[in-house]
């Protein structure tokens, strides 16, 4: 099946012409050119558009994207496991790995799966098993719409830290620092106040959920409030409050570590939060892209 150039100027909410360019320019897998138009298959996505330099544009094109997705709800139990099917075993390898864990995403899936990887730590075992009992929870939390609070990051950061059990769940009494970032973490007795006022600020913020997802999460790792285990729970925090608000979760990939600290950096030795809103959203936006292939098909 294929669709028009009108047809998928229409669908994307481009213009005819813009359509025509991405043809020309290799852009839609399968589309051909017959005599003077063109054919683009009826499941093509819309692909990501390199003009868009601003992270405003981008927001605005994830909102369109969002609500088409919307408009396919609700998905079925199959398209739901497909979606899922794959991706907590990534994102656990992943987030994992952005914190110095060596299991590869193979050894990752066999250690989900009950499996024990030879010469690799007990400590490495229990990470992968936490990170995947934390995400579990945060999709039991996404059902029930449960209100972001400090004792549900606790609860998170409980699961996550399955190695250190004295650790789990409990504000660190101790200052620490983070080699090489611009950013000193806060003393141990700020950590309860200033998790308060980071819960209240979110809480009262009106920005779009992306941009102010990316403000709490560089904050909330700026806190440091845990000894261990700061930055699984962040990123798992993040995809609680996108799941919420109906966006698909994100997996920051271990190739993307440098961008990912450089935007700290950005933010705490520039005041600039660019870097890492638009990581988040060029992220969504491939997961958005993602899931209306899947719910076209």
């Amino acid at each position: 099946m294929y669709m028009t150039v009108k047809e998928a100027a229409a669908k994307w909410g481009i213009s005819d012409r813009r359509v025509r360019i991405l043809c020309s320019e290799g852009k839609i897998p399968g589309a051909f050119q017959q005599g003077r138009g063109w054919k683009i298959p009826a499941n093509a996505v819309k692909p990501a558009d390199g003009r868009y330099k601003t992270s405003e544009s981008l927001l605005e094109i994830i909102d369109q994207k969002k609500k088409e997705l919307d408009s396919r709800r609700p998905l079925t139990e199959g398209e739901v496991a497909r979606l899922n099917e794959d991706f907590a075993i990534e994102y656990t390898y992943n987030s994992n790995a952005i914190e110095g864990n060596t299991l590869t995403l193979r050894e990752t899936d066999m250690v989900l799966r009950g499996l024990t990887i030879d010469q690799k730590p007990l400590k490495e075992h229990m990470e992968a098993v936490g990170h995947k009992e934390a995400f579990d929870f945060v999709r039991e939390l996404v059902q029930e719409n449960a209100p972001l609070t400090e004792r549900i990051i606790q609860q998170i950061h409980y699961l996550v830290l399955a190695d250190k059990k004295q650790d789990r769940g409990v504000y660190r009494r101790i200052p620490v620092r983070i080699m090489g970032a611009l950013h000193e973490p806060v003393q141990p007795y700020l950590i309860q106040p200033e998790m308060e006022q980071l819960m209240a600020r979110y809480a009262e913020s009106m920005e779009h959920i992306i941009t102010k997802l990316a403000r709490f999460h560089i904050e909330f790792e700026g806190i440091h409030p845990f000894i261990d285990g700061n930055g699984r729970t962040g990123r798992l925090l993040v995809n609680l409050e996108l799941m919420k608000a109906g966006f698909p979760p994100i997996d920051i990939k271990f190739t993307d570590r440098k961008a990912y600290y450089d935007a700290f950096d950005a933010y705490y030795g520039k005041k600039d939060l660019s870097p890492m809103e638009k990581l988040f959203a060029s992220y969504v936006n491939e997961r958005l892209d993602q899931y209306l292939h899947i719910t076209q098909e």
